[in-house]
């Protein structure tokens, strides 16, 4: 069954259409890679996807008992973020606000839940550190495990390892694949970096102010859209 259906959708600012023809639909458990050059459409579709942005067009609807608030998020991150006065416990946990109780009090299993997340992606060492002294890597890490505490259905990774060494970039992927292949989540990920991508993503979401292309890894990279954007590059 499908979480998230985009059906004929256009997206516009000031009434000028910044992407149309939308058309796909994201299943339980697979891996989507939305991809496209700066000022395709990307950026617009993840607001869409979170219900920050309205479609001026077309529909998006949640499925499979997925509601608005039980989707992770890992934006880009900005120099304010990366300076944050807070423990890596603080931050981790603060993902469980979008749970129906009355912050800042957090239940017993808004706790558990953080713990469970922050040894999945074996951050108990860090917990009582200070977030803004941690290296990138790490950094990314605690904010991946924030968003988790948001879900266990969908998560939505903008660019998650921008900045990071080519040794964190693996190390991110890795959680990211064990993510999807071992907890059933599903990942929907804006990403430069295709080839590093491609052993992982199940689907491809090209985009170029409109959608060129939506389906496997495998039929992508049969398309001249894929040959002209990969590089020849077989799975």
């Amino acid at each position: 069954m499908a979480l998230i259906t985009c059906k004929d959708v256009t997206f516009a600012y000031e009434g000028v259409p910044v992407l149309t023809d939308v058309n796909f639909s994201v299943e339980a458990g697979s891996y989507l890679c939305i991809i496209g050059e700066n000022g395709s459409g990307k950026s617009t579709l993840i607001k869409g996807l979170l219900h920050l942005k309205n479609p001026s067009q077309g529909t998006i609807v949640t499925d499979d008992g997925l509601r608005h608030n039980e989707i992770g998020y890992l934006p880009q991150q900005t120099d304010a973020q990366k300076d944050f006065p807070a423990s890596v416990w603080e931050v981790v946990l603060s993902g469980r606000q979008n749970h129906s109780h009355l912050f800042p009090y957090y239940t017993a299993a808004d706790r558990r839940e953080a713990l469970r997340n922050m040894e999945l992606l074996d951050l108990m060492p860090l917990k009582k550190r200070c977030y803004r002294d941690l290296s990138g890597g790490q950094q990314q890490r605690v904010l991946l495990a924030r968003a988790l505490c948001a879900t266990t259905k969908l998560l939505l990774l903008d660019e998650p390892v921008t900045g990071l060494d080519p040794v964190m970039t693996g190390e991110m992927y890795q959680l990211i694949r064990r993510i999807n292949q071992e907890e059933k989540v599903t990942i929907i990920m804006v990403s430069h970096d295709i080839r590093n991508i491609l052993p992982d993503a199940t689907h491809i979401l090209h985009l170029d102010q409109k959608q060129l292309f939506f389906g496997s890894t495998a039929d992508y990279l049969k398309t001249e859209y894929g040959k002209q954007f990969v590089g020849g590059i077989s799975l």
